[in-house]
């Protein structure tokens, strides 16, 4: 078993199987998650836990923007 982290690397071994050098013996059949999907709901925070989480990313954001 094999993890392919590099699309192009992943390319080279389908092409590998196809001339019968390789043979994948299990395929990857589940999508990719994404971060969003993957992190979702992990901070078990409350509501308020949550507003005041929301408020910290805006008031970060903003000092961004800001002129230094």
């Amino acid at each position: 078993m094999l993890e392919i982290t590099n699309e192009k690397a992943y390319k080279l071994i389908q092409d590998l199987e196809a001339l019968d050098i390789v043979k994948i013996l299990e395929k990857n059949t589940k999508p990719k998650e994404s971060l969003s999907e993957k992190f979702a709901g992990s901070l078990h925070l409350t509501d308020q836990q949550y507003q005041e989480f929301q408020q910290h990313v805006a008031n970060s954001r903003n000092e961004w923007e800001r002129d230094i």
